[in-house]
């Protein structure tokens, strides 16, 4: 099997960020949490401490190639397998973006490290950072997140209100709702006070679409959802589907260039499709082919087939 980029992947589709490369610089399921819904699975090291994990120059390297090859997106977005901000020269990697393109840069974080404020001077550098926020109180943080031992809710909260009074760019505040967990006319009331502690400039509501690192994890009905956008404020919406769009211009796919996307994130042949810029054809022609491998397998959610690596 080919090799591919080794820390970059896609475009991929995003509900939120449009058609977004995707920058990984966390080794798989190294995290602060351990979610019930992470499309990624359990975490694998629940960890707090920053360090280099990956080269940065290698990353940046690979970057420059990418877009000289003519790299189409809305965005560049540093996320991945981990939490990225476990990776100490994240503010270097976000400076060094900035030097090759024009393109925004985003960072997708679940907030828990915002207390420190090294993870805030290098966070304040990106155009968007999208944090998340799951619960109003310790006993949901604990079902829902299941966080390091080291970190609480009201850590959370207070770091994510340190970095608004820091942060001149966008922050759009991701609430993944659970059904049963965190969905009732209480739990939303009580999350809606938090959001109001930290001023967002938007906030997004997303729900369980793929598969899910534990079973049972049901997706909240789109009119429930409309329903606590509203109970939220005007500022919240529902993070819908992402539209078919992008499909042309993009750089000619290969399995490896699939098989990248698919160790971050389970994908439909539309996602692949939409994200790389090829035929459904073309598509099926290769993820039969890592099928036969062993690399990839199929697996259903809410009636749709998602493709997921077998390996890391």
């Amino acid at each position: 099997m080919p090799e591919g980029k080794r820390y970059l992947y896609g475009p991929v589709p995003s509900r939120r960020l449009g058609l977004s490369l995707g920058v990984d610089i966390v080794p798989h399921k190294v995290c602060t949490l351990d979610c019930v819904y992470c499309q990624l699975g359990r975490t694998t090291e629940k960890a707090i401490e920053r360090k280099d994990y990956v080269p940065i120059e290698v990353v940046l390297a690979e970057l420059q190639d990418r877009l000289k090859e003519g790299l189409k997106a809305d965005f560049i977005t540093i996320s991945g397998s981990g939490e990225p901000t476990l990776h100490r020269r994240l503010g270097e990697l976000i400076d060094g973006i900035k030097k090759l393109t024009r393109i925004p840069v985003a960072v997708i974080t679940n907030g828990t490290l915002f207390y420190r404020r090294d993870v805030r001077a290098d966070c304040a550098k990106a155009d968007v950072v999208v944090p998340s926020l799951d619960a109003g109180d310790e006993a949901a943080f604990g079902k829902i997140n299941r966080p390091h031992r080291d970190i609480s809710i009201e850590k959370l909260v207070a770091g994510l209100c340190a970095f608004r009074k820091e942060f001149a760019g966008r922050i759009w505040l991701e609430v993944f709702l659970v059904e049963g967990l965190n969905t009732d006319i209480a739990e939303i009331n009580k999350i809606k006070g938090l959001i109001e502690r930290i001023g967002p400039d938007k906030v997004h509501l997303n729900t369980a679409v793929r598969p899910t690192a534990e079973p049972g994890i049901g997706r909240v009905d789109p009119r429930k959802l409309e329903a606590i956008a509203s109970q939220i404020g005007p500022n919240c919406e529902v993070a819908a589907d992402f539209p078919p769009r992008h499909t042309a211009g993009v750089i000619d796919s290969r399995a490896a260039d699939i098989l990248s996307m698919l160790k971050r994130r389970p994908c439909s042949l539309d996602d692949i499709c939409s994200g790389l810029g090829i035929r459904r054809e073309e598509a099926l022609k290769h993820i039969n082919e890592l099928q036969s491998q062993g690399a990839v397998r199929p697996e259903e959610k809410d009636g749709i087939t998602y493709f997921r690596a077998t390996c890391e």
